[in-house]
């Protein structure tokens, strides 16, 4: 089967090879027009017409991303944001402690400080030796003996710097043996890696959609479970708290002021296209562009140990000074992250290509290997061609400044 690379639905330019969509991915056009509709609309505020279907669409859209039901899922502006309502409404009590992994995200540890220092638990980041993997330091964090009793895990399917692998199966049965509650930042998993909340049967889940799921900032989601939807938000607002009674299931957790004329019209578009896409095709297409990249020669983490979509690149002698800049300034966009040297956080990179001649989604020929070119032009992520033929898939009618119009 044949793919249509996303760039050609984007507007980067063919001299750009973009290796940083893990920090901040590139929209396509339709996301970028939906985005300008909406904010189009703010131009003639007198015409708006305030519905809730379109944000429950996209609640539900985002359900379907991570297999919850849409009553499990709540708007929040970032992932520290979603966080917050999660170490709100889970016990942290005294002489317990709080476990995640050392150097993770500080969205989902400058909360679980601040209820630990509020309480009087104690927050523990746990290392790993260079020889042992993450999954392995954190069930030996757990069964340590003498440690204090577990209250909550907060984890994430992957580590932020470099893709290694964080087994979150193993973890959670041995967690939930200790009594403990099990918080997951999905930031760099949903949209390019399988993630289904039935498996791991997480206690809150978050995610954003401006990474992966190629959306716009300030929107992420988070999912309760069935037993956590009682609980009080962070913000009270007339979304969550409804005539002064809390909404049901996760929405009680709904931040304000949610029916965002440009981020929600944005993310329905991006969904729209996420899900066309499949998320198994989305990754098999990243494995394949990390392996390009892997092939370099430069040392990097085993593939076993690692996900298919942010390569972490270590230089011999550490990472040469200012090297990103030089990098950018040739044109190749790559981030330097803590503990990885000019890490390649992520396989979806920019390269405008022929519409004619969509490239198969696999190897290619040695005269056509990217690789070999100046610059990193690779291939980003992947499209579906129209039935019909041609590039009519790359084609979308500009978003209706009605977008607000309630209806079914």
């Amino acid at each position: 089967m044949q793919f249509w690379a996303a760039s050609a639905i984007s507007s980067t330019s063919r001299e750009v090879a973009y290796l940083n969509a893990a920090s901040f991915a590139p929209i396509p056009r339709a996301v970028r027009l939906a985005g300008e509709a909406g904010a189009a609309v703010k131009a003639t505020p007198w015409r708006i017409e305030f519905g809730e279907a379109p944000a429950e669409r996209v609640r539900a859209a985002a359900a379907a991303m991570i297999g919850a039901a849409a009553g499990d899922i709540a708007r929040a502006g970032s992932i520290s944001h979603a966080m917050a309502n999660a170490a709100r409404n889970l016990p942290v009590a005294a002489g317990s402690r709080v476990i995640h992994l050392a150097g993770e995200h500080s969205s989902n540890v400058l909360v679980w400080e601040g209820a630990a220092a509020t309480t009087g638990a104690t927050v523990e980041a746990v290392a790993r030796d260079t020889q042992a993997s993450w999954t392995e330091a954190v069930l030996g964090a757990l069964a340590r003996p003498g440690a204090a009793p577990l209250a909550v895990v907060a984890l994430s399917p992957l580590h932020w710097t470099d893709g290694a692998l964080v087994d979150i199966d193993r973890i959670a049965t041995a967690m939930r043996a200790a009594g403990a509650a099990l918080v997951i930042d999905a930031t760099q998993a949903v949209g390019a890696m399988p993630v289904e909340v039935a498996r791991w049967r997480p206690d809150f889940l978050a995610f954003p959609t401006y990474k992966w799921l190629l959306g716009s900032y300030n929107l992420a989601f988070l999912y309760a479970a069935p037993h956590r939807q009682s609980g009080m938000p962070v913000e009270p607002n007339g979304y969550n708290t409804p005539d002064g009674t809390p909404a049901q299931g996760a929405r009680c957790y709904d931040m304000g002021e949610r029916n965002n004329l440009v981020a929600l019209p944005m993310a329905e578009a991006a969904f729209a296209l996420t899900a066309q896409w499949g998320t198994a095709q989305v990754a098999a297409r990243l494995a394949w562009l990390s392996e390009a990249v892997a092939g370099l020669g430069l040392p990097v983490p085993d593939p076993a140990g690692r996900a298919g979509h942010i390569l972490g690149l270590r230089l011999p002698g550490g990472t040469p000074e200012g090297l990103t800049e030089r990098l950018a300034a040739t044109g190749v966009h790559a981030a330097n992250r803590r503990a990885c040297c000019a890490s390649v956080r992520t396989s979806t990179t920019t390269r405008r290509m022929s519409r004619a001649s969509p490239p198969p989604c696999g190897p290619r020929s040695p005269r056509a290997d990217p690789l070999r070119s100046r610059r990193l032009r690779l291939g980003s992520r992947v499209l579906p061609p129209a039935a019909a033929g041609g590039d009519a898939c790359l084609r979308r009618e500009r978003p209706c400044r009605r977008w607000w119009r309630s209806r079914a």
